[in-house]
């Protein structure tokens, strides 16, 4: 790929299709050839990939994605980006395929061919949520490789008991080693954003969590100045007694009754959901 490609081929789209970045959907394109680089190396990309990426664009990490792998799926949300984005796909034919969606909707286990990998630079809105979401969705995917505010990225990464760990923390880590890799200097994007951004690695070690500890982790959290069974109770969709049967199980746990929920470990979730009379709704 020639130097400089990717920020002339931005500019030029942002010209000849008349696009206007949108703050309100978490827009900042990339325009750095260099850090293409760098997603792609963390990335892995092999020649049989079948990758996901959510956030489109003006498509030029589309166009270096796609180049590499066998199959890319594109899903963006904005219409206004699709001719863009069909410019940047047209040379690679069936082997990319664009989805105007919403990533957070959109049926990703119903995607063919099956992506295995997820690499996006996502929307700072909903970067958590579809990253989670897709782990849950595709659960044969094995490596996300996401652009993401710095502060999404080192609380999926954070460790039991600081400040970050929180509900997003545990559900990534109940199926990912997760890593934040580096940050990303704010001069790889157009328009510069007002926060900093970094890249997260995600890298699956078990299947998704059942929802139904999914469910109680969110509760868990939900009510972060509370012991865990105190928050538990107040969750909508709480069991009568759940207060004592938390205690009495955070207990045969080895952890005190009245623990809060940043102490627990991501597996010490999965262990209390099997203890407790806990519903995924």
């Amino acid at each position: 790929m020639v130097t400089g490609q990717p920020k002339q081929a931005s500019l030029r789209r942002m010209r000849e299709f008349g696009v206007r970045p949108n703050r309100e959907l978490g827009q900042n394109f990339l325009i750095d050839d260099n850090i293409l680089d760098v997603i792609g190396r963390l990335a892995e990309l092999a020649p049989d990939d079948v990758v996901l990426e959510v956030g489109g664009g003006l498509g030029v990490l589309s166009e270096y994605l796609a180049e590499r792998v066998a199959h890319l799926h594109v899903v963006e949300v904005d219409r206004t980006l699709a001719p863009a984005l069909e410019d940047a796909l047209a040379p690679f034919g069936e082997r990319a395929t664009l989805h105007v969606a919403d990533a957070v909707r959109l049926d990703l286990g119903g995607l063919r061919p099956a992506p295995a990998k997820v690499v996006a630079n996502l929307p700072y809105g909903v970067a958590a949520s579809v990253l989670l979401r897709s782990i849950e969705k595709l659960p044969d995917a094995r490596l996300w490789v996401g652009m993401v505010q710095r502060e999404v990225a080192e609380r999926l990464a954070a460790a039991p008991g600081s400040k970050t760990y929180g509900a997003s923390s545990a559900i990534a880590q109940l199926s990912c080693h997760v890593r934040v890799e580096r940050r990303v200097p704010r001069t790889v994007f157009h328009p510069v954003p007002n926060v900093e951004s970094a890249l997260v690695v995600l890298r699956r070690h078990s299947p998704p969590p059942d929802p139904r500890v999914a469910a109680l982790v969110h509760a868990a959290f939900a009510h972060r100045r509370k012991a865990l069974p105190g928050s538990l109770a107040l969750a909508p969709n709480a069991p009568d007694g759940v207060r004592d049967a938390a205690r009495a199980a955070l207990e045969r746990l080895g952890h005190p009754p009245d623990a809060r929920a940043e102490r627990l470990a991501p597996r010490d979730f999965a262990a209390l959901a099997a203890e407790l009379p806990w519903s995924a709704s």
